[in-house]
C-alpha cells in the first residue's frame, strides 16, 4: 500500500513486526528474490557514465550465485562469524558481491577509500579484519597505493583480495591496461579467480545464520578525528530494507540508480538491499557515482535510456543537476527522487521541481538508524522544509533535555528539542566501548544530536544540528535560517553558514557561499542580500566568505568541521598577522578539548609571545603556541 499519512503507518503497524515473513538475513533475503524472480534484472553497472554503453548486467539467480561464491571463498580463507572483512572498493559489481557475500561467511567492515592511509588502517584494526578486498592498480585511480602503503602494518591479514578492473573494459582494452599497469601485485589474490573456483549452490560453511547475528561496520563521525565504528545485525538491515521498500514504494520492475557511495548505508539501503527486497533492479552508475563529471553531464539521458523510476541524493547532487539542461529528455519514468543526508534548502526544492518536473521527496536518516527514519509519504502531502513522517516500525520522539543532557520529558507539538529514536532498525551502540557514553535517553531511545521539532499532523522539522547550533552571546542561532536566506539568490549555488569566533560574543555567524558557474555577485551584495532577507538581527552574517566549492563528505553533504576550522584561522589569523611575520594556525583533534589550535609563530622574543597571548585573550579556544 502506498503511504499518504501517519494512520496508514499505524495501520501497517497493527501487524506486529514479529508476524511479517521477514528473512533472518541478507543472505536469505537475496536468496528469497532469486527464487521468485530468478530471470528478472537485479544488477546492472555502467563504467563510464555515457548513455549509449552497453551495461554489465545480472539477473536476481546470477547475482544470487556471485554472492555465495563469494562467501564461499572468503570463508575458504578463514573468514568466521563474529569475525571481519574489510573492503575499500569503488562502485563496482564486486562491491555487492563483496557486501552480501560477506555477511554469510562473517562481518562486513565498509571503508570509505578516500580517508587518508592512518584513517583506513585505523579501521582496519578497530574491526578486526582478517581480511582485505580492493582493486588492483589501475590507471588514474591511487586507491592500490594506499592498500600497498599499509600492508606492511597488517601482517595478521590472512589474504588480500583485488578485483582486476581490467576485467570490466571493452575487449579490446583489457589487455592494452594490463600491459600499461605492469605486473599484478605479489601475493595478491584475484577476485574473480577466487570465486570461480567456489560452488554457488550452496554455503560450504553450513552457517545458520540468526537474525541478531552483526552483519556489518559502517563507520561514522566526519572525514577527520576517531571514526566510530556502528555494527548492524541482520534484522537491522532486513527489517530496514522491508521498510524502505514500504516508504519508496518499490515494487518489480522498478530501476533505481545508485549514484552515492557503497561504504555509506544510503547507497547500500536505499539503492541496495530496499529494492533488491521487492525484486527491482539496481543500476549502478559508475565506480565514483556521483563524483563522476561524466555521469553528471548525462544524467538526463541515462534516466531516459534505462527507465529509472527512483533516485537518491544530497543537496550537492540536486544544486549540479540544477546546471544540467533536462528539456527534451523523456522523465515520464521517474516517480520521484529522495533527497537525504543533510537538509534540502526550500528554495533548492522549488527551482529542482520547477525546472524538471519531478517530485523530490526529503527524508531523514544516520548510520545509527541503519538507514532511513523519515520520509515525506510518496502518496501524501508533501511539506516542503519537513523530513516528513517517521517510517513503518521506526519509532520517533523529541525529546527535552537538561543542561547537562538528562532527560527531562517529552517535547510538546512543535516544541524543539533532540530527535531521538530507536526500534528494530536502530543499533545497540559503537562498536568502541568508550564512544557509548551519553548516547541513550530515557532508557533506550538513541539521541541522534539533531534538533527538531513535530507538527500535529506527525510531520518532522529538522531545526538544526545541536553541534552545528551558533550560540552568540547565549543566544542559539539556527544555521539553516541563514542558509534558506542565501539560496534565495539566484545565483547562491550552495551556502553553508557557522560561528566564528568572537572575543565578546563567543561565536558571530559568517556564511560561506559558492556561487552557480560564471556568476559575477560579489560578497558586499550577498552581504546586502543576507540583511534584507534575514528577519532575526542576531543571525545576519558578519562575513560573506566566497568559496569555489563548499568542503563535502564522501556521500556530498557540506562537511561543515571543516568551515569551522577555516573561520577559526581566518579570525585568529587577522588579530595576529601584525603581531608575527611568519604565522601558521592549524586546527587538530584533541580527545580532551575536541579541538586544539596550533599556533605556528617561529622564534619570538618574549614581548611578542606575551603580545600574542594578550591578542588571544577572551578567545574561548583551546590553543598552543608553537615555536616552530
Amino acid at each position: 500500500m502506498s503511504i499518504t499519512s501517519l494512520r496508514d503507518i499505524e495501520r501497517l503497524e497493527e501487524t506486529p513486526l514479529e508476524a511479517r515473513d521477514l528473512p533472518a538475513s541478507t543472505y536469505a533475503l537475496l536468496a528469497r528474490s532469486a527464487q521468485r524472480h530468478p530471470h528478472a534484472p537485479a544488477l546492472s553497472f555502467i563504467l563510464q557514465g555515457h548513455a549509449e554503453e552497453q551495461p554489465y548486467r545480472l539477473t536476481y539467480a546470477e547475482l544470487f550465485a556471485r554472492v555465495t561464491q563469494t562467501a564461499n571463498a572468503f570463508h575458504r580463507l578463514g573468514l568466521r562469524p563474529g569475525r571481519a572483512v574489510s573492503f575499500l572498493l569503488p562502485n563496482l559489481p564486486h562491491t555487492h558481491f563483496t557486501l552480501w557475500g560477506g555477511e554469510a561467511a562473517g562481518i562486513v567492515n565498509a571503508i570509505n577509500p578516500l580517508l587518508e592511509a592512518e584513517h583506513i588502517a585505523e579501521l582496519i584494526r578497530a574491526a578486526g579484519s582478517d581480511l582485505l578486498v580492493t582493486i588492483g592498480p589501475f590507471p588514474g585511480s591511487d586507491l592500490w597505493d594506499k592498500v600497498a602503503q599499509l600492508r606492511h602494518q597488517f601482517p595478521e591479514l590472512k589474504a588480500i583480495i583485488a578485483v582486476d578492473m581490467a576485467n570490466l573494459l571493452p575487449e579490446p582494452m583489457i589487455e592494452v591496461i594490463k600491459a600499461q599497469r605492469g605486473p599484478w601485485p605479489e601475493g595478491v589474490l584475484d577476485f574473480d579467480e577466487l570465486i570461480a573456483q567456489c560452488p554457488a549452490d550452496h554455503l560450504e560453511s553450513g552457517r545458520v545464520i540468526q537474525p541478531d547475528d552483526i552483519a556489518s561496520y559502517f563507520h561514522t563521525g566526519g572525514t577527520t578525528g576517531t571514526p566510530k565504528l556502528a555494527p548492524h545485525s541482520h534484522r537491522n538491515e532486513v527489517t530496514m530494507a522491508f521498510v524502505l521498500a514500504l516508504a519508496a514504494d518499490f515494487a518489480e520492475g522498478d530501476t533505481t540508480l545508485c549514484g552515492l557511495p557503497l561504504f555509506h548505508v544510503n547507497g547500500v539501503m536505499v539503492t541496495g538491499l530496499a529494492p533488491f527486497y521487492q525484486g527491482a533492479e539496481v543500476l549502478l552508475a559508475t565506480p565514483q557515482g556521483y563524483r563522476n563529471p561524466t555521469l553528471i553531464q548525462n544524467f538526463w539521458s541515462l534516466i531516459e535510456r534505462h527507465r529509472v523510476t527512483f533516485f537518491s541524493g544530497v543537496p550537492t547532487i540536486y544544486a549540479a543537476l540544477l546546471q544540467v539542461p533536462s528539456d527534451g529528455h523523456d522523465l515520464s519514468s521517474l516517480r520521484y527522487a529522495l533527497c537525504g543526508a543533510a537538509p534540502m534548502p526550500v528554495e533548492l526544492i522549488r527551482q529542482f521541481e520547477h525546472k524538471t518536473g519531478l517530485t523530490l521527496i526529503e527524508g531523514y536518516g544516520l548510520t545509527e538508524g541503519t538507514c532511513g527514519t523519515s520520509a515525506n509519504p510518496a502518496g501524501g502531502e508533501r511539506r516542503p522544509g519537513s523530513i516528513g513522517l517517521r517510517m513503518p516500525y521506526c519509532e520517533v520522539k523529541i525529546a527535552i533535555l537538561d543542561d547537562h543532557g538528562r532527560y527531562q520529558r517529552k517535547a510538546d507539538v512543535n516544541e524543539i528539542g533532540h530527535l531521538c529514536i530507536r526500534g528494530a532498525t536502530v543499533f545497540e551502540g559503537y562498536l568502541q566501548v568508550e564512544k557509548n557514553r551519553d548516547i541513550w535517553v530515557d532508557g533506550d531511545w538513541f539521541d541522534t544530536g539533531d534538533l527538531a521539532r513535530m507538527d500535529a499532523d506527525g510531520y518532522l522539522w529538522l531545526t538544526g544540528r545541536s553541534k552545528d547550533l551558533i550560540i552568540r552571546g547565549g543566544h542559539n542561532i539556527d544555521p539553516q535560517m541563514i542558509e534558506e536566506a542565501m539560496h534565495l539568490h539566484p545565483e547562491v549555488a550552495l551556502a553553508a553558514a557557522v560561528g566564528k569566533p568572537d572575543r565578546h560574543a563567543g561565536e558571530l555567524p559568517v556564511v560561506y557561499v559558492q556561487r552557480v558557474a560564471g556568476a559575477q555577485v560579489d560578497e558586499a551584495a550577498l552581504l546586502a542580500h543576507a540583511t534584507a532577507h534575514i528577519a532575526e538581527r542576531a543571525a545576519v552574517p558578519k562575513d560573506v566568505w566566497l568559496v569555489d566549492s563548499l568542503p563535502l563528505t564522501a556521500v556530498g553533504k557540506t562537511f561543515k568541521p571543516a568551515l569551522r576550522e577555516d573561520a577559526i584561522r581566518r579570525v585568529l589569523h587577522g588579530e595576529l598577522q601584525t603581531l608575527v611575520p611568519a604565522l601558521r594556525i592549524e586546527v587538530v583533534p584533541d580527545a580532551r578539548n575536541g579541538q586544539m589550535v596550533l599556533i605556528h609563530t617561529g622564534s619570538l622574543a618574549e614581548p611578542e609571545r606575551l603580545a600574542v597571548i594578550d591578542a588571544l585573550r577572551g578567545f574561548a579556544l583551546k590553543y598552543e603556541l608553537r615555536h616552530s
